[in-house]
């Protein structure tokens, strides 16, 4: 078994903000819904190693729209320096980063960003040596 993507919540309209996070901001890649669910809105994500999708998140409008308190997808770099680098990158498109947490998850490094929409979002990384 493994996981195939997860839902995050946008409110309607949301699609644009969620482009600027979501595939500036964090880097991933957008990919086309499929027609049968275009129509309903949101956008989804990818992220890739080579060829091989590693990561997916899909962007669905709810309405009414509420942001998940705790529940986040979590992403995770190959290496601290990759996160301290995407850390600034998300920082720099104008997005809070909060390294509060940074050594709290025994073997890793790791910060919570939220999106425009107020969903948490945690990047992190194996510790190295």
């Amino acid at each position: 078994m493994r996981l195939h993507h997860v839902q995050v919540s946008i409110p309607q309209g949301g699609e644009d903000q969620a482009r600027r996070f979501y595939g500036d901001a964090l880097g991933l890649t957008e990919v086309p819904k499929p027609a049968s669910l275009a129509g309903r809105g949101g956008c989804w994500f990818r992220a890739f190693e080579g060829e091989t999708v590693v990561a997916e998140i899909h962007l669905g409008v709810d309405t009414p729209f509420v942001p998940a308190k705790k529940a986040h997808p979590a992403l995770v770099m190959a290496s601290p320096e990759e996160l301290e680098v995407l850390g600034a990158r998300i920082e720099s498109a104008g997005f809070e980063v909060s390294w509060e947490e940074r050594h709290t998850f025994e073997g890793y490094e790791r910060f919570h960003c939220r999106d425009p929409f107020n969903n948490r979002v945690e990047v992190l990384s194996p510790l190295v040596g």
